[in-house]
């Protein structure tokens, strides 16, 4: 009758924690931005379950712990050590399938998602399949072909992202609802294209072309930043992007065309700062994008 009763409060335990961890995997999908883009509910999902999945580990390992504290604590003059679970072969089996199931799943929905981000450019870095033949039949989730291209340009300090009319713009506009194909490109150092409500996070590497596909679906303005260091002054190193109508996206190439943009730099701002050091140490640091390009011409003039 004892065997029954802790069998079955084991069971209402695993059950309570089970509720109780899928609640909480529902609720990281409130600790990201909003979702902005196709391939972010996908990226969230993925996030939601390891979240559900660390949950019921923690609640698993804190309950066997209090279960033990509780009803197998020693006596106050006893000294002799536990039974020791060495040779256990179905704990050991337990403890290598389960590990490895749940990895290599974790490890193929990554798949997935760089399938549907329909990455280019990374083979030459990690061996995966991540781009189907030509001749093979496309997946129900794969997404259709991009419509536009977009070429991101990264360098100190500056983004630049050049459109398929020769308009050139250091803000990035997109339109919503469509597959857009981003050209990635680092001048000299490796950059980060980061944009948290697209759920993006992309190494940017000198001397190779990335392509990535994004398909955003929630209007409003976002902000881009470099998540790799890549200097002085690289947390100022951001810029706006607008995921806008078909209509506006329009009006805004056409206008983009006939007048160029300037490089608003916030490390032109910083730069011309006075140092804040109590010693001169002269150390020298690198010149921002827009500061070179006014000393070039200011030397050109004279």
């Amino acid at each position: 009758m004892l065997k029954v009763a802790e069998a079955f409060l084991l069971a209402l335990f695993i059950a309570g924690a089970i509720f109780v961890s899928h609640w909480i995997g529902q609720q990281a999908y409130t600790w990201m931005p909003p979702q902005a883009t196709a391939e972010a509910q996908r990226v969230d999902d993925l996030f939601s379950f390891l979240v559900s999945v660390g949950a019921f580990v923690f609640l698993g390992l804190v309950g066997m712990m209090l279960y033990s504290v509780i009803f197998f604590r020693a006596k106050p003059d006893d000294y002799s050590e536990g039974h020791p679970s060495r040779g256990s072969t179905k704990l050991e089996l337990l403890w290598l399938v389960a590990p490895t199931l749940l990895v290599l799943w974790i490890a193929a929905q990554n798949i997935n998602i760089y399938r549907q981000l329909n990455i280019l450019g990374l083979k030459q870095i990690v061996q995966l399949p991540l781009e189907a033949p030509a001749d093979a039949a496309p997946e129900p989730d794969q997404l259709k072909a991009a419509t536009k291209q977009i070429k991101v340009v990264a360098k100190q300090w500056d983004w630049t992202f050049e459109y398929p009319n020769q308009a050139t713009s250091h803000e990035l506009h997109l339109p919503v609802n469509q597959s857009t194909r981003l050209d990635l490109q680092a001048e000299a150092v490796i950059h980060g294209f980061y944009l948290p409500a697209f759920r993006l996070k992309q190494d940017m590497i000198p001397g190779r072309e990335i392509d990535l596909v994004v398909t955003p679906i929630r209007f409003g303005k976002y902000r881009l930043q470099d998540s790799q260091y890549s200097g002085t002054y690289f947390a100022l190193m951001s810029a706006d992007v607008y995921v806008e109508s078909q209509e506006a996206y329009k009006q805004w190439l056409v206008a983009a065309a006939k007048q160029p943009s300037e490089v608003a730099n916030a490390a032109i701002a910083e730069q011309q700062q006075p140092p804040k050091t109590l010693f001169k140490t002269g150390w020298q640091t690198v010149t921002t994008t827009a500061v070179a390009k006014v000393a070039a011409s200011q030397d050109g003039d004279s």
